[in-house]
């Protein structure tokens, strides 16, 4: 049986999913790897606090400092057991090219999916084989045959709608998505890029499934997706 189909993000309380990046520093960053003429760019500073806060509850935990080779220990706790769940139960992932070109300049050499990832993109490439069993295949052929063979490759499991934002809401329009969860984060942008700039509401019915507060601040809130 195919498994679901979800995303996963972190949002501010103000429905932003990444910082305002219209800053020439911040646009001329590869991934988080700064120009040195823009080193000291205080809209450069300001974007990658801002980017710290919004993940406060992520970085810290030992699952995620376990994934991406940062060193041992870390928070355990609820928040960590979920993290973990959310790796286990995903089968294969799909991501925009853009999550990609970031992602390719600042992941470990052993990337953090250790499953198939297929990337949207309108570039062909040979796909793109990673120490830990991440394979990045390259699908020109839109997003329903990304998830298509997202599917095949994940067999009874879940395959994530990995991000970024227009990618994932690419997927929630197109009725394409069965869950998602919003990891709520206790701090306001004003500016930035809104997950749900665009989205099709008139099509979109959302059914709560869960709430779980975190002693570290975020709110996990989980919703199934209907067609209206």
């Amino acid at each position: 049986m195919a498994g679901t189909v979800y995303f996963a993000l972190t949002m501010s309380l103000d429905g932003f999913v990444a910082p305002d990046s219209h800053a020439a520093g911040v646009r001329a960053m590869d991934s988080f790897k700064v120009p040195e003429k823009y080193q000291d760019d205080a809209e450069v500073q300001h974007w990658r606090s801002q980017w710290g806060e919004l993940h406060q509850g992520t970085f810290p935990l030992r699952f995620f400092r376990e994934n991406l080779k940062l060193g041992e220990g870390g928070d355990e706790g609820r928040d960590n057991d979920r993290a973990r769940e959310t790796f286990e139960r995903t089968g294969a992932s799909v991501m925009g090219r853009r999550m990609f070109d970031l992602g390719e300049l600042s992941w470990p050499e052993e990337a953090p999916f250790h499953t198939p990832v297929f990337v949207v993109t309108h570039t062909e490439r040979e796909p793109w084989e990673r120490p830990g069993g991440t394979t990045f295949h390259f699908v020109t052929t839109g997003i329903e045959s990304a998830l298509d063979q997202a599917r095949k490759a994940a067999g009874d499991r879940d395959v994530r709608i990995a991000g970024g934002g227009t990618t994932v809401l690419q997927y929630l329009n197109a009725g394409l998505v069965d869950e998602f969860s919003i990891t709520l984060s206790p701090v306001l942008f004003g500016a930035g890029i809104r997950l749900f700039e665009g989205v099709d509401a008139s099509r979109i019915a959302l059914e709560p499934i869960r709430s779980e507060p975190s002693p570290h601040g975020p709110t996990h809130l989980t919703y199934a997706v209907h067609a209206r």
